[in-house]
């Protein structure tokens, strides 16, 4: 790849501070870092050339809450309780680290073909299927994920401290079962911090923490856990990451934990309470506002009201039983979502849309200063977006033809730190048949298993 690389002819929606749309914009890319954005031609003769005419040219997108795992378990079920019941069961007692690689791998597949080069991913399917009584698990996923060459942030954790848990670890027909205990958790995911520290500069770990009730942070060891899990991301510099506040747990766990601040996201935040609020303002926790999740079934994200003084962003709680990670479907759906509970359609405009996939996502993971909008200094995650479709057409109003009609499937080129991933929806380094064929394999592999236990 050269070092240089010009976008030209397309038009520009940088979401930088002034909401800028350069209607025949170009973005030079230099050492993987956004050099110029600008109207017009950018003059470069040493660099590799886009032509970006008929397409918007966007930052990459950001994906602020999903699982890994998820994207060998669509399908399961009849509905989503048994779902929920079989992937639980599943990642404790049927796969190995090779389904890890290979869901990683069709995880990231799918990022890419839809535009999402940041996601935020918690490491197991809810806060008592965290795959981190050994290394091995997560250092599967990560290499596979290095390997595709997009963005992520893995967050790691420990269980509920409620009883012992045991995990089957398979090692070809031989398995073995492991018990382990969230305090040997927490030292797993610290030295899996530790490990990799500085080896990618795509890749980053976080800590993540069951959301606890009032009641159960008065038990000694839950006490104790979440204070560790808490200081760990605080001296590790992490992101704190928390999946399923709601009705007062965000005040309660303030109350008796002091355990938010700015580097902390919550996910979901349904049916919140004043207490709630107030504390999200007060110490500038982040939300992950995920509208096509199970959770905004049972109970709504105040998304719009919270986002005059709290950061909200989109995640997609991807991708099972019943979505994907397209978040041009989740900028729709939060629309549809919030208009008909408000009433009124005017609420979240494609503006507001766009910003919560990408630079409030950005803001979000505590990486507005490197991505999430296209201006010099970033790093050059870029998408180019094929406008030149009939349901994108006519050609008017960029931003709502994107926020209110576009999907994963018309993203047309993917860049991330300056690499081009995608072009004309073909994988450059990739061979996609054999992500799918991996991927089926160990999804065989694991239902095989599945149905010994």
């Amino acid at each position: 790849m050269a070092n240089a690389l010009l976008i030209e002819n397309g038009i520009v929606v940088t979401m930088d501070a002034g909401w800028r749309v350069f209607e025949n914009g170009s973005v030079l890319v230099r050492d993987g870092i956004i050099a110029a954005v600008s109207e017009g031609q950018i003059p470069a003769c040493d660099a590799d050339r886009i032509d970006a005419r008929g397409m918007v040219v966007m930052p990459g997108l950001i994906d602020t809450h999903a699982h890994a795992g998820h994207t060998l378990t669509k399908g399961l079920g009849d509905d989503s309780e048994q779902w929920m019941d079989m992937t639980g069961r599943l990642y404790a007692g049927a796969v190995d680290t090779e389904f890890w690689a290979a869901e990683a791998a069709l995880s990231a597949l799918e990022r890419i073909k839809c535009g999402t080069t940041t996601a935020a991913l918690l490491f197991g399917g809810g806060p008592d299927v965290m795959r981190t009584e050994a290394p091995e698990a997560a250092e599967a996923h990560l290499a596979a994920i290095a390997d595709m060459g997009v963005r992520e942030i893995l967050a790691l954790g420990p269980n509920r401290p409620a009883h012992a848990h045991v995990y089957r670890n398979h090692t070809g027909s031989r398995a073995v079962d492991v018990a382990v205990s969230p305090s040997e958790q927490l030292v797993v995911c610290r030295d899996l911090i530790d490990t990799w520290a500085g080896r990618n500069d795509r890749l980053r770990l976080a800590i993540s923490l069951p959301v606890f009730t009032a009641g159960e942070l008065e038990d000694r060891d839950v006490y104790k856990l979440a204070c560790d899990a808490r200081d760990l991301a605080r001296e590790k510099g992490t992101l704190f990451v928390q999946d399923g506040h709601r009705e007062g747990s965000i005040a309660a766990n303030a109350a008796r934990l002091d355990l938010f601040d700015a580097h902390s996201l919550l996910a979901h935040c349904i049916e919140l309470t004043e207490a709630d609020i107030a504390i999200l303002k007060q110490t500038g926790a982040k939300v992950a506002h995920n509208p096509s999740a199970l959770m905004s079934v049972s109970g709504r994200c105040p998304a719009p009201e919270l986002a005059q003084g709290v950061t909200v962003s989109l995640g997609t709680d991807a991708t099972a039983p019943d979505r994907s990670f397209d978040m041009f479907r989740n900028m729709f759906q939060a629309h549809r979502y919030h208009a008909r509970h408000l009433r009124d359609d005017a609420v979240l405009c494609p503006i507001e849309l766009l910003s919560m996939a990408t630079i409030e996502g950005a803001r979000a993971l505590s990486m507005e200063n490197d991505i999430g909008s296209l201006e010099p200094g970033k790093c050059a995650d870029i998408l180019l977006v094929n406008m030149r479709q009939p349901h994108l057409w006519p050609p008017v109003n960029p931003l709502q033809r994107l926020a209110r009609f576009a999907n994963g499937a018309d993203v047309d080129t993917t860049i991330v730190g300056g690499h081009v991933l995608m072009r004309n929806r073909k994988l450059i380094h990739q061979d996609e048949n054999a992500i799918l064929a991996r991927a089926e394999v160990a999804f065989n592999q694991m239902i095989e298993r599945f149905q010994g236990l």
